[in-house]
Order: C-alpha cells, then sequence, then structure tokens
C-alpha cells in the first residue's frame, strides 16, 4: 500500500449510530455477489443518467497511459450522490415517506436528498457543516430542501442530523454507510465496464466515508476481479487509510477542508469492512496536487470539477509516477463539481506547484549599481537542467529595498520537468546569488509572497509607477537596459497573470535633478505606465 506514516488514533467517545440496514448487514455480511444483486436491481435511472465514460487524449499522452474520465461531475446535480440516495428513498415505505427524511451532508448528498425528496414527494431536511460552500447551500435550497448549519465537519452536521429526526420522526438517509446507498453508487462501476469492455488496469475512487469505492469495488469484484480498486485520499483526510492500516476504525480530531466532499472524520462501518476487503490500495494526495488535476480535466475536457471531483486524476497522476508505467488503461471518477466560483484563484495559484511547472524561491543579491541587471540576464540563461529548452519565464517577482548591503528577492520561475527547482537554487547559488528552494513551502506559498515589502528610510527620492509590459522574454530587460545609470530600483513587483501583458509595480531613486530627464525617458520607452507617486495607499503602507 502507498500511504504516509500514520499514527494510530482512538475512536472518540460519540461513535454515531449505524442504521437498520448496516445492522442486518452486520449480522449477515454481505458478500460481492449479494452487493452485484443490489447493484443490478438498483433504482437510479428515475434522476440520474449514465454519464459518459470519456477518453483524456492530452492527460494520458503526458503520462504515457490511456486515461478515462467517468463524467459524474455532469449528473443532474453535478454529481454522483443522487444515485445513493434516490436508490435508498424510493425503498422507503409510504409511511416513511409521508413523515419525510434527514441527511447530513457537505453538499453533494445534499443535493441528491433534496431532488429526490422532490421526485418522491416529500420533505428533506438537510444538516450541513457551517464551512459548506454556499454554492451547494443553494443549489440545496433551489431544489427545495429545508437546510440547517451545524459544525465544522461532516461528522459533526452527522450527529446533530441523527438527533433532529428522532426528535422529528424523519427517516435519516446516509451518505455512505447503507448498503442501499452503496448499491446506487455501485452502478458507476456497472456503466463503467459496460461502456470500456477492453483492457482496464485500474479504477481510481476518491474515498471520503466509503460509499462510492464501496459500491464501485464490489461490483468490480464480483465481476472483473483483476481490475484494481485504488482508493484516493487527501493527506489531511486520511481516515480510510488510517482505518484499513490499523485494522479498525479511527477517528481523526480534525480534517482538511480544501476537498470538502470527502472531509469525513470517521468512516462507515459497513464501507471500511468492504474497503478494507475489496480495495487494493490506497493513494494519499496533497493540495497543490488537487489543483494541478483540476487543471489536467479542464485541459482535456474544458470543464471545472471540484477538488474531491479531481482527486481520482490526482491518484492516477501520482501512481504513474510511483510504479513508472506506461501503456496501461486507468479510469478515474469525477465524481463531483460544485465548485465555488471564488475558489478557482487558489487552484490556479497552486496548480502551477502541484504539476511542478512553477518554481519559487528567496534569493540574496548584492544591494549595489547593475546587480538586478545582472540577476535577470542571469535569471534568461538558466540551464534546462534536463527539461525542456524552451526558455524560462519568470512568473513572480517582488522586492523592497530594506537593507544597504543586501537585497532578498522573492522569485518565481516556470520549470518543465519535476526535481528541477533544488538544481536552480544551486545554480543561482554558485553564481553569486545565494537562493533559498521555497517551492513546497506552504507559508511562503499562502502569505511570504504577498506580504513582501513595507516602508523603508533607504528608498529616499522615489518615484512609485505602474507599467503594463508585453509578455515577452525581452520587456523587462528592454525596460532595464535603457534606464540611466544613476537612478536605482528600489521597489519591484509582478506576478505573471497568464494575460498578453503583464502589470508590474516599480519604485526608482531618482535625483531631483533628474526628474525632468526620467520624465522623457517615460515617455519615449513605448510602455503605458501611471505614476503612483501620490497614491495614498502608497504613502500609508510602503513610504517612510
Amino acid at each position: 500500500m502507498i500511504a504516509k506514516a500514520m499514527t494510530k488514533t482512538s475512536l472518540s467517545k460519540t461513535v454515531p449510530v449505524p442504521s437498520k440496514a448496516v445492522v442486518i448487514a452486520r449480522k449477515r455480511k454481505l458478500t460481492p455477489a449479494d452487493y452485484l444483486k443490489k447493484i443490478l436491481t438498483a433504482r437510479v435511472y428515475d434522476v440520474a443518467h449514465e454519464s459518459a465514460l470519456d477518453a483524456a487524449p492530452i492527460l494520458s499522452k503526458k503520462l504515457k497511459n490511456q486515461v478515462l474520465l467517468k463524467r459524474e461531475d455532469q449528473q443532474p446535480v453535478f454529481s454522483f450522490k443522487l444515485r445513493g440516495a434516490y436508490n435508498k428513498m424510493v425503498q422507503l415505505s409510504p409511511e416513511q415517506l409521508s413523515k419525510g427524511v434527514v441527511c447530513a451532508s457537505a453538499g453533494n448528498h445534499a443535493q441528491g436528498v433534496a431532488l429526490g425528496a422532490k421526485k418522491l414527494g416529500t420533505r428533506a431536511v438537510i444538516v450541513m457543516p457551517v464551512t459548506t460552500p454556499g454554492l451547494k447551500i443553494d443549489a440545496v435550497k433551489a431544489l427545495g430542501g429545508e437546510v440547517q448549519l451545524h459544525g465544522d465537519s461532516y461528522s459533526d452536521a452527522y450527529a446533530f442530523a441523527v438527533k433532529l429526526g428522532h426528535k422529528q420522526g424523519l427517516t435519516f438517509i446516509h451518505p455512505f454507510d447503507d448498503p442501499e446507498v452503496i448499491a446506487g453508487q455501485g452502478t458507476i462501476a456497472m456503466e463503467m465496464l459496460r461502456q470500456h469492455q477492453g483492457p482496464l488496469h485500474a479504477v481510481f475512487v476518491a474515498i471520503g466515508g466509503g460509499g462510492l469505492v464501496s459500491g464501485v469495488a464490489n461490483y468490480i469484484k464480483a465481476v472483473r476481479p483483476d481490475v484494481k480498486v485504488i482508493g484516493v485520499q487527501t493527506f489531511d483526510s486520511d481516515a480510510m487509510m488510517q482505518s484499513v492500516n490499523a485494522g479498525k476504525r479511527i477517528a481523526l480530531d480534525d480534517v482538511g477542508l480544501f476537498a470538502d466532499g470527502t472531509a469525513v472524520k470517521l468512516v462507515g462501518e459497513e464501507t471500511f469492512r468492504i474497503a478494507r476487503g475489496l480495495v487494493d490500495e490506497f493513494i494519499s494526495v496533497d493540495t497543490d496536487a488537487v489543483c494541478a488535476a483540476i487543471k489536467d480535466v479542464f485541459v482535456d475536457t474544458r470543464s471545472i470539477v471540484e477538488p474531491s471531483g479531481a482527486m481520482a486524476v490526482a491518484g492516477i497522476k501520482k501512481y504513474v509516477a510511483l510504479h513508472k508505467t506506461q501503456g496501461e488503461t486507468y479510469a478515474a471518477v469525477l465524481c463531483g463539481a460544485n465548485i465555488n466560483f471564488d475558489r478557482l484563484r487558489f487552484v490556479a495559484e497552486r496548480a502551477q506547484v502541484g504539476e511542478e511547472r512553477e518554481a519559487l524561491f528567496a534569493v540574496t543579491i548584492p544591494e549595489e549599481r547593475g546587480s538586478f541587471k545582472r540577476f535577470c540576464a542571469l535569471l534568461g540563461d538558466l540551464p534546462a537542467f534536463g527539461g525542456s529548452a524552451a526558455p524560462r519565464s519568470v512568473t513572480e517577482f517582488n522586492y523592497r529595498i530594506s537593507d544597504s548591503d543586501k537585497a532578498h528577492v522573492f522569485l518565481g520561475l516556470t520549470t518543465s520537468a519535476p526535481g528541477q527547482s533544488p538544481k536552480i537554487a544551486a545554480h543561482l547559488s554558485r553564481q553569486g546569488f545565494t537562493a533559498l528552494d521555497l517551492t513546497h513551502d506552504d507559508l511562503a506559498q499562502e502569505h511570504i509572497r504577498h506580504m513582501v515589502g513595507g516602508r523603508t528610510g533607504l528608498a529616499q527620492d522615489e518615484r512609485l509607477l505602474r507599467f503594463v509590459f508585453p509578455e515577452r522574454p525581452d520587456a523587462l530587460m528592454k525596460f532595464l537596459s535603457s534606464m540611466r545609470a544613476g537612478w536605482n530600483i528600489s521597489l519591484f513587483h509582478y506576478r505573471n497573470q497568464g494575460a498578453d501583458y503583464g502589470r508590474i509595480l516599480v519604485g526608482l531613486q531618482v535625483p531631483t535633478k533628474d526628474q525632468p530627464s526620467f520624465d522623457r525617458y517615460l515617455q519615449t520607452m513605448g510602455y503605458a505606465y501611471v505614476d503612483e507617486t501620490d497614491n495614498p495607499a502608497y504613502k500609508l503602507f510602503l513610504r517612510e
């Protein structure tokens, strides 16, 4: 098994009460053959449709293995969850339906229950963690669900929903730990094996509570046991991996919330039993890898999936990197696409690091005339280090004068292959510019890169200007080469935003006697600019 070192943690004092269906399953352990029958007779197509199994040609070429994408992100509620929810609800008695249902969910199961309740004409009370994205909350309300927010995770919402169900006589619809829900999710595997009857080496499935992987594993192991089932979790929400490694269910104290659809502290009793027996391998991935996988899916499909929806693709990429496979066929379940639009900025920022296409450094250069220009020239001549020989681009450059002898620069560079950042750092240091590799430093990525700067008494006679440069390698060097030797750069901020033109903030120390010639220089250099020297924000935060 592929997993990081695990720490055994005892179960929390409050253990969720299993459903009646799980109690029955526990007394007579259901076999893959039992689940096969349930999956073949599952009622899901009143609300779901058979999703496509699409090839991912660009990702396949990059990985040298065929990658297939099971498009559950294209279901009516943009998630697979409606399958299991409806299959459970449609089997309730008229009396149970007359009273209504209740569930706990981070969002996707909630939408499935709300849609199923609308189809069946019953009441649906949905308890959601307070951390649930607004997009999912609004979607549940639009389907007629009654939303109540409670707790920071699924487990917190679950305990509240169980109490609410007892109090109001509502039937609890479990998001994963129920044989009927598991069977509904298993119809995904049934479709996949019908859609692709050729060689299939492994199916990759994201794991939260374990309902999806349990359904997929039961069907595949009953029909094609040669196909591997590989579960994928994020390193900070890996309750299933820890539980399987420990041989008992482990309750996590906290879970990461980036992939909120799989943020589960305690996996199901039935799903643990199934996953422990049928899942061939587990892989953990980090946030950057998931962001890179979201981008991979977009490049091939022009669709944007949520973090949990991209975890299976991230798992394939890590599996290929670890096992060095070629020529095999893998399928990934894109299990959801409910992502808030405002998260895309973070995803785009971290995707570059996740696919190792950007390296970050802290570089120390001498605080002397011409050193900045010499450093920029060195960046243009960096070796390929085993990757592409294409010109390397600066993705970020943050600098503020703070010391009379040394300058500390925050630098981002494009890379063409994994593992290049240490080599670049070593090369810069050999050339006299001490470099610290920050590529995998979360503090640097999330905070420090946005905080370089501040007031300084060294920036006398400073002019602050915003420039618009064309995004081409020679633009900055043209700007630097045309500057007069007596003008010193005291501030520089640039971040590549993927546009044709880059926006750059520059502080230049220009002596009073040189102001007229500096103004002429600005008029003749050919770049659009705005003089921000009198900007109140600049005076408040950056000027002494």
